[in-house]
């Protein structure tokens, strides 16, 4: 079993200061994510990358940044919110089977089958049984995928308090960016001690060696997001 991350060990200083090297980086990786696209779609091979993070962590703009030389017709980016009133009354991971890849597809998952023992588990959405049973449920699940074939990445994007604060700020401040801040993602905030102890559980219980968490420092937004698209590279070079 693979030592699991933890957010207390995350270099949270590193850095890309130089606009041009991130630019010409970030063309490079983008031109090799196609290629790795099209081998897909060639093999019929299904990638399915899973992403969480802190609220304001960079999600959507490394989701972007990935996905912007990528052929729209083998890829789909599902953002995640509140099940619907239909998919409330099933199994929380029905909505997650529906969205799977079809052979020679990408599906990108802004928010997972994790919430079930993050904000869930937090917010008390489900019971202390439910939150503690989905634990192995998930790790079954990644088990289902990957022994069809599939490959899976699971990212997490990690950035400081006193960062968030700055984002959030910057987000009321911005006209084209207020509607991302809700009264939630501050009680949110209230609770970050309580969702970086469920976070590194959630570590500690489902990095597995078929389905290992990468954690990304993401307190500079260029560093992050080439690591990001370096690291679905690197997950799929072998594949």
């Amino acid at each position: 079993m693979p030592h699991p991350p933890r957010l207390s060990e995350v270099d949270l200083s590193l850095r890309l200061k130089d606009k041009q090297e991130y630019e010409s980086r970030l063309e490079k990786i983008q031109l090799e994510l196609l290629e790795t696209q099209q081998r897909f779609f060639k093999e019929k091979r299904r990638l399915i990358i899973a992403f969480e993070g802190w609220d304001a962590a960079g999600k959507g703009g490394s989701i972007r940044r990935m996905t912007e030389k990528l052929d729209p017709r083998s890829l789909r980016v599902h953002p995640i919110a509140a099940p619907t009133s239909e998919e409330q009354g099933k199994h929380y991971l029905y909505r997650f089977w529906t969205r799977l890849p079809a052979p020679g597809e990408w599906a990108i998952f802004d928010r997972t089958w994790y919430g079930r023992v993050l904000v869930e588990r937090i917010e008390k959405y489900c019971s202390k049984d439910a939150w503690k049973r989905a634990y192995d449920e998930i790790a079954r699940f990644e088990q289902m995928l990957v022994d069809d074939g599939a490959v899976l990445v699971k990212i997490f994007l990690h950035i400081s308090p006193e960062e968030q604060l700055k984002r959030f700020r910057e987000r009321e401040e911005n006209p084209y960016k207020r509607f991302k801040i809700t009264p939630e993602d501050w009680r949110n905030r209230e609770k970050w001690g309580e969702y970086k102890v469920a976070i590194d559980e959630m570590f500690e219980r489902t990095h597995t060696r078929h389905a290992p968490w990468l954690v990304v420092p993401a307190e500079h937004r260029w560093s992050a997001r080439l690591a990001v698209c370096e690291a679905v590279v690197r997950a799929t070079a072998k594949r």
